[in-house]
């Protein structure tokens, strides 16, 4: 008979975290595919066990075929991520898929997820969310990103790593407008860190301290008496008026996103259509 696929989600940070049946499902499982198997190893030490272990992350992806080979023949495997949930930004999520359209069992044994850990900290509106994970790298691609949510009303989630937060923060600053953001560093781990400010002030902060560890940001979704209040019309209209001014379409569209608080590649984009 072919194994089960185990989704097993691993503490965020803290190890005391560790679920009895987290433990317990690596002990049955017959091998490990693991985003870092150097990770994991530590993780398997602290629990006292030994397992073959197969990578599986961003580019070593064709080890999907190899993994559920041994699960047909019979093996069963425990998927695991460096921290937390597999498959939430997260290259598991191919595993699983190839296991469906192969009609593998397929089991969870759930925990903690960054995502949510943080949510419930930001005291940010939680009933509509949007988990966006990490934007992308290339600015036009980011951009666009950006300004499909810009004006949903949902709290907005992301991930993001030290040395890449200050470009974020920019770009969401720029794209969404100055809204609430709340950042979640070092979840459950002996440094974590809840901060609760703006885009503005955030920026401002990590631009003056260099940031360290693992962020989640929490953003606040575009505010409705925003929506209600600046239309396109009203936009236009101002961006034209300070062109005539004398000002350049540059600073007219930074002077009016800032003045009716919406995202200044909406404006822009309102600006050219009315030219």
């Amino acid at each position: 008979m072919p194994g089960i696929l185990y989704i097993v989600a691993t503490p965020i940070g803290n190890l005391d975290d560790m679920p009895p049946r987290v433990a317990a499902t690596f002990g049955a499982a017959d091998f490990v595919a693991a985003e870092d198997t150097r990770v994991t190893l530590k993780l398997l030490n602290h629990l006292g066990l030994k397992k073959p272990m197969m990578s599986y992350y961003e580019h070593a992806l064709h080890h999907g075929a190899a993994i559920l080979d041994r699960i047909e023949a019979g093996e069963s495997c425990a998927l695991c991520s460096d921290a937390g949930m597999p498959c939430i930004s997260d290259p598991g999520e191919g595993l699983v898929a190839l296991c469906h359209e192969n009609e593998v069992e397929i089991a969870t044994v759930p925990g903690p997820t960054a995502a949510m850990t943080a949510l419930a900290a930001s005291g940010l509106p939680t009933g509509k969310f949007l988990f966006e994970g990490f934007l992308p790298i290339k600015k036009g691609e980011r951009d666009a990103a950006l300004q499909a949510v810009s004006r949903l009303p949902h709290t907005l989630i992301f991930y993001e790593a030290p040395h890449r937060l200050r470009q974020t923060l920019a770009a969401l600053l720029e794209g969404l407008g100055d809204r609430p953001i709340t950042l979640c560093r070092e979840l459950t781990k002996l440094h974590e860190e809840v901060v609760r400010t703006t885009l503005g002030e955030a920026l401002t902060k990590y631009t003056e301290t260099p940031p360290k560890g693992e962020f989640v940001l929490i953003v606040a979704g575009a505010p409705e008496t925003v929506k209600e209040s600046a239309s396109e019309d009203d936009a236009a209209a101002r961006v034209a008026q300070l062109i005539s001014q004398g000002l350049s379409r540059k600073d007219a569209v930074r002077q009016t996103a800032a003045e009716l608080g919406l995202p200044k590649n909406v404006v822009y984009d309102i600006a050219l259509g009315s030219i």
